[in-house]
Order: C-alpha cells, then structure tokens, then sequence
C-alpha cells in the first residue's frame, strides 16, 4: 500500500522526533502512521506501509501497549488484532505525559533523594548535596504539577492549556507594570511563593 505524500512527511517527521519525545524512531513512525490513518491498521498493514519486518511492528506494537497509547479492535470473522490511537488527542498528551513521568523523572527523583539522605564525606561532597537539594526541590515541585495535571479530567486539562499563554500574559504584564525585567519577576514572584 503506498501512502500518500502527506501522510509519508507526517510519519517521517514524527519518527525523527519521536527518539526526543521518548520513543525509538520506528515506533514513532508507528504511532504517526495510526494517529493519521482513517481506519484501524492490522500489524501486516503497519509492516507494509513503512517498509519495516513484521518483528519490529510486534516489538513497537507492544511499546505503544505499555504505554497506553493504543485502541485494539477485532473484526467478526478475522482473527488478527487492528490498532488506532486514542481519539483525543488531549488525552494523548495526558497519558504522554504520565508515562514519561513515571518512567524518567520518578527515578530521578528517588536517586536524587537515596543520595540526599547519605551525610557527605567531604566540603566537596556538602557543595554537591546542596546542589542535588536545589535540583531534587527543583524536579519535585514540577512533578507535584505533573500530579496534579494528569489527575485532571481531559476536558478540564484542554481548558487549562488554552488558559496557558494568558496566564503568562497576566504575569508579564504584571511585571510590566511592576518594572520588572522577566527575570526579576520570576524571581520576585518564586520569593512570593515561598
């Protein structure tokens, strides 16, 4: 099956992309190709059109699963398995989001504090855990964002990320006002929310 012209830039551009937004560039092209078809695609469909082996479609099939990214469906009459994307896109973000969370920053986080909790041996040692309890209070407030992002409903969530550049804008005209530089508001407004 050829794939029209724009459907192969979209699937291609997402492969390159997809190794920076936390998946291998196959399973990129993938997750691109069924986020843009019309109808749900079998695993033989899914080899076919991006030219790769039926063992790389199983494998990044089974990625995308274990991310909870995928819709399976099954037909009467036909014993192989179709897969599509979740609908909404929105939801897509939010569950992108949880994964990469629990995957990358959880981890971060638990190392950050096992070596927190260890009394340095050194001034060199002390300088370091000082830096790593920046980083750790750092990484920790997102993540408390995070939480509180991925809990919200997927309406609710769509709302507050077209509420986002307006938010900023409260803040930058705030500053504005205030005379502040960007920096010295975000300053001043982090002392405000200690």
């Amino acid at each position: 099956m050829k794939l029209s012209t724009k459907i192969e830039t979209f699937v291609a551009h997402f492969g390159e992309m997809g190794s920076r937004w936390g998946f291998n560039r196959t399973v990129g092209q993938m997750y691109a190709l069924l986020m843009v078809y019309s109808r749900p695609l079998n695993a033989d469909e899914i080899a076919e059109m991006l030219s790769i082996s039926r063992s790389n479609v199983s494998m990044g099939l089974k990625e995308l699963q274990s991310w909870r990214l995928l819709k399976l469906t099954h037909y009467p009459g036909d014993r192989k398995e179709y897969y599509s994307t979740l609908d909404d896109i929105i939801e897509v973000a939010r569950i992108v989001l949880e994964e990469r969370h629990k995957r990358e920053v959880a981890p971060t986080l638990t190392m950050l504090r096992d070596e927190i909790m260890r009394e340095p041996a050194s001034d060199e040692g002390k300088y370091a855990q000082d830096r790593m309890i920046e980083i750790y209070e750092l990484i920790d407030s997102v993540s408390k964002m995070v939480d509180e992002l991925v809990a919200l409903s997927t309406s609710d969530l769509g709302k507050m990320m077209k509420m986002g550049s307006t938010v900023a804008g409260v803040f930058a005209f705030k500053d504005k006002v205030l005379g502040r530089g960007r920096k010295e508001g975000t300053a001043a407004l982090t002392d405000e929310l200690e």
